[in-house]
């Protein structure tokens, strides 16, 4: 049986940062084209033990990606599949050591793997980004996307897969939303909101009420310095490059949880 470490942070690859794959393959232009007028379904699994595989899917409809957490039990056939041997594996492969991890392959059309790993391997390279002056702005913008995504969905699973501090914390919670934005950039939003135990990610906007929590920043550098640690948080924070609208203490609450998303998956 895999041990929580290893649980928590298979499910912060399968959950938050496989989903990641739909908006790259929307959001940059190469990758769009390459997809216009395909379908095609994909599939990144796990095994947990003999009987049970982790899994998220992504069913493309001429050029339209959904995806789907669990297996793939519908009538077609995937056109390509990495198969990993654990959720171990699977978490080290994530974490960039390929050399002697590679998953099976299964693949039905090659050319149809072919574009799927072209995705991966822009998503490892946009993840891989350590410096924000490295990036133009329509990158950086990509980036501030990406990694709210992945934290507000990565919270949000970690909570019902029940790690206790984030767990604890949803359920002690009255209806909250928690966002984060970059300012005069909406498309770059994302929030989480939590309930008496229950949470929920979103994207874009929360736009039934006020975020209770709002962390927002001047500009996508600004997000990124933060995101990547090049920042000085308080610094930021007097320069008002960093907006808390909330209670500071809201602020480092969810700041401990993005770091602890951070950890598992670096």
């Amino acid at each position: 049986m895999p041990s929580d470490e290893v649980r928590y942070t298979n499910k912060v690859f399968m959950a938050g940062a496989m989903p990641l794959l739909k908006t790259i393959a929307t959001d940059v232009p190469e990758l769009k084209k390459k997809f216009e007028g395909v379908d095609a379904i994909y599939q990144v699994s796990a095994r947990v033990n003999a009987e049970d595989v982790e899994a998220v899917h992504f069913i493309i409809e001429n050029g339209e990606w959904t995806v789907k957490l669990g297996e793939y039990l519908g009538q077609k056939k995937i056109d390509a599949e990495l198969a990993f041997p654990s959720m171990e594996k699977m978490n080290e492969f994530m974490k960039g050591k390929v050399a002697n991890l590679l998953p099976a392959l299964r693949i039905k059309n090659f050319g149809k793997f072919l574009k799927f790993m072209q995705v991966l391997l822009k998503m490892s390279s946009l993840l891989g980004i350590k410096d924000p002056d490295s990036v133009d702005e329509p990158t950086a913008i990509l980036l501030c996307k990406l990694y709210f995504y992945l934290l507000s969905s990565g919270i949000s699973q970690l909570n019902k897969l029940g790690h206790p501090d984030i767990h604890e914390w949803a359920l002690k919670s009255p209806d909250r939303c928690y966002q984060w934005e970059v300012i005069g950039h909406p498309e770059c939003t994302a929030y989480i909101r939590i309930k008496a135990g229950k949470s929920r990610a979103g994207r874009g906007e929360y736009k039934r009420a006020k975020p209770f929590f709002n962390m927002k920043f001047d500009c996508p550098k600004s997000a990124l310095m933060i995101l990547l640690g090049t920042g000085d948080m308080f610094k930021m924070t007097a320069e008002k490059q960093l907006i808390m609208d909330g209670g500071p203490e809201f602020g480092v609450q969810i700041g401990d949880y993005m770091m602890l998303v951070g950890a598992l998956a670096s």
